[in-house]
C-alpha cells in the first residue's frame, strides 16, 4: 500500500459531507425554523468573484464572513445540497439553536443540531436567516461547507489556474478550442450528475469538488477488465467528520467526459449508501472528485441551463 496516500486518507480523504442536506435533511421539531437558504435579490442579480485557497487535501476553500464576522475558510462542496458549519465555529460565534435536522453522508443517515444564522456572504452574494447543520469537523481547518444551495439556477465557476471561485448569472457557454460542454442532469435538488463512458460503456458522473480522490461503485467496478485487479491497493477513507470507510484503489485505464480523454484514472471503489440516496444504486457510477478536477483549468457548473463546461490546456 502507497503510504503517502495512507497518511492522506487516516487524515480526511473526503468531505464530511458528501452530504445530501437539502431535500435528503429533513428538520425534527425545529423551533422558529428559518427559511432554506436565498440569496438576496441584489446579490442574485450581481456577479461576484473570490480568491480561492486550497485545504491540505487539495479541496477548494473560500472565505465567508458570518453575522459580519470572519472570514472564515468553506470548503466549496458541489457534492452537497445543503450548506453547514463546524461545531466548534458554531460555538465560537454563539449560534442560536435551530433544531434538529437529518443529514444524510457518504456512510448513512445521522440526526445532527442546527443553528440559525442572520447573515452569510461570499464575496457580494449573501443569505439571511439560514438554518444550518453543524457537523464536528476533525483534522482539518475547515470550519464549514458552501453546498449548492447557494446556486439555484446560477452558474458557479471553479478556476483552478487562476485560484478564483465565481458566482453569475446562468449563460450559454461558447465551445472554444480547450472546452467541452457536457449536458448535466440533476439528482437530489441541484446535485450536477453528467454522462460519461469508461471504455465503450456509459456511465455516470457526479461532479463533487468535496471529495479529495474519485470513488467508483460496485457496478462500475465490474466492468474494469480483470488486469485493473493487479494493481489493488486497500485503503482506508477518512472524512472531515471523522466517518471511515474501507475501499480498493484500482485503475480505470480510459476514461472519457466529453471530448476529454483520461488514462489511468484512480479511483477506490466501495459499496456506499450514498449511490443509492443518489439513485445511482443500480448504475455504473462514479463520484468525480478534486483529483480528476483539477487536471482542468477550469470547471463551470450551470444550474440553470444543465451543463458542465470543462476548460483543459
Amino acid at each position: 500500500m502507497d503510504d503517502g496516500l495512507t497518511r492522506r486518507g487516516a487524515a480526511g480523504a473526503l468531505s464530511g459531507a458528501l452530504l445530501l442536506g437539502g431535500g435528503l435533511a429533513h428538520a425534527q421539531t425545529p423551533p422558529a425554523p428559518a427559511p432554506d437558504i436565498s440569496p438576496d435579490d441584489e446579490a442574485t442579480v450581481e456577479p461576484t468573484q473570490v480568491d480561492s485557497g486550497r485545504d491540505a487535501f487539495s479541496r477548494i476553500t473560500v472565505p465567508v464572513t458570518i453575522n459580519g464576522q470572519g472570514p472564515f475558510d468553506f470548503m466549496v462542496d458541489t457534492g452537497a445540497n445543503r450548506s453547514c458549519i463546524s461545531t466548534q465555529l458554531a460555538a465560537k460565534l454563539g449560534l442560536p439553536a435551530g433544531g434538529k435536522v437529518v443529514v444524510n453522508t457518504i456512510t448513512g443517515g445521522r440526526t445532527r443540531q442546527s443553528v440559525v444564522v442572520d447573515r452569510l456572504q461570499v464575496g457580494t452574494r449573501a443569505q439571511r436567516r439560514v438554518r444550518v447543520p453543524v457537523l464536528p469537523f476533525v483534522g482539518t481547518t475547515i470550519e464549514g461547507l458552501l453546498a449548492v444551495d447557494w446556486l439555484r439556477g446560477q452558474r458557479l465557476v471553479l478556476d483552478m489556474a487562476n485560484k478564483q471561485v465565481s458566482i453569475t448569472a446562468s449563460r450559454r457557454d461558447v465551445t472554444a478550442v480547450g472546452s467541452v460542454v457536457v449536458a448535466a442532469r440533476k439528482r437530489v435538488g441541484q446535485l450536477t450528475i453528467v454522462d460519461a463512458a469508461m471504455g465503450d460503456k456509459p456511465i455516470s458522473c457526479m461532479i463533487d469538488s468535496g471529495a479529495q480522490i474519485s470513488i467508483g461503485n460496485p457496478i462500475l467496478r465490474s466492468l474494469l477488465p480483470p488486469q485493473a485487479s493487479k494493481k489493488l491497493e486497500q485503503v482506508t477513507m477518512v472524512s472531515v467528520t471523522g466517518e471511515t470507510f474501507v475501499g480498493d484503489m484500482l485503475y480505470v485505464p480510459f476514461l472519457r467526459l466529453g471530448g476529454v480523454q483520461l488514462g489511468n484514472v484512480p479511483v477506490v471503489f466501495a459499496d456506499l449508501p450514498v449511490f443509492a440516496l443518489w439513485g445511482l444504486g443500480d448504475d455504473p457510477a462514479l463520484v468525480l472528485g478534486m483529483d480528476l478536477l483539477a487536471e482542468f483549468t477550469k470547471v463551470s457548473l450551470d444550474f440553470g441551463r444543465s451543463a458542465v463546461t470543462f476548460d483543459f490546456v
